[in-house]
């Protein structure tokens, strides 16, 4: 998805169409690369600008587990919006109107089920749904997400029944340089598959997404829930 960059060709004001607090992500339009992994992203990435710290991959950003809704269907998008508690708006600079314009919005997949759930009447929607699902299943690889899913049983017991293969798809999606992708994490190595759940934990556990939305910095967040994260992990590591 998302990058970011040595040079930066994002504005600090993207325009006066979006309200104050809405959190924007960039798609560049240049080589980039990100401050915080040094990831080198070609154009096309998304980056998120978090002030002195610099451009930021979605992956350092901690907003890559957004699903992306392109625009087109004004009460789906306000919907989605509204259900999810971290969302971002996406722009693109077009050189031709000489301006940022919004390419579509980032949401929390539950909200957007959720919305999605509200609009079913609509049989375009229905079909939307489909075919996100037909496209989520083509990405995974089966057999290695059932491992990555008996790796995290096997290392948390107490994980409630189901959350396991949850965790596994998400971190061991095709293309997504998501943990579960690396070369630690496809021998299953006990650190990656650590990281992929403390991931989880922490944005479906604890209140990290509701304290990035209203700006609190990244490193800031993951403080306050580290406690909290610690209890869940410790309950699930008990049989």
């Amino acid at each position: 998805m998302p990058n970011r960059g040595k040079g930066q060709d994002a504005p600090q004001d993207a325009g006066p169409v979006l309200q104050h607090a809405d959190l924007k992500v960039f798609i560049s339009s240049r080589e980039t690369a990100c401050s915080e992994c040094r990831e080198e992203l070609q154009p096309g990435a998304w980056i998120f600008l978090a002030g002195e710290r610099g451009a930021l991959c979605l992956t350092c950003a901690d907003l890559e587990h957004l699903a992306f809704l392109p625009p087109g269907n004004a009460a789906l998008t306000r919907r989605a919006k509204k259900h999810s508690r971290l969302s971002a708006v996406v722009l693109k600079y077009s050189r031709a109107r000489g301006r940022y314009e919004r390419q579509g919005l980032l949401v929390e997949e539950s909200g957007l089920a959720k919305a999605e759930a509200e609009c079913l009447a609509d049989e375009e929607l229905r079909r939307r749904r489909q075919a996100r699902n037909a496209e989520r299943r083509e990405e995974l690889d089966e057999r290695y997400v059932n491992e990555f899913a008996q790796r995290i049983r096997t290392l948390f017991p107490g994980c409630p029944i189901g959350r396991e293969q949850i965790i596994a798809e998400h971190a061991c999606c095709k293309y997504s340089s998501r943990v579960g992708r690396s070369a630690a994490a496809k021998e299953l190595d006990e650190g990656a598959v650590r990281m992929a759940v403390i991931a989880h934990v922490r944005h479906i556990e604890t209140n990290y997404d509701e304290l990035l939305g209203i700006g609190h910095d990244r490193s800031d967040a993951r403080r306050q829930v580290a406690a909290q994260v610690d209890r869940v992990l410790q309950r699930w590591s008990k049989t």
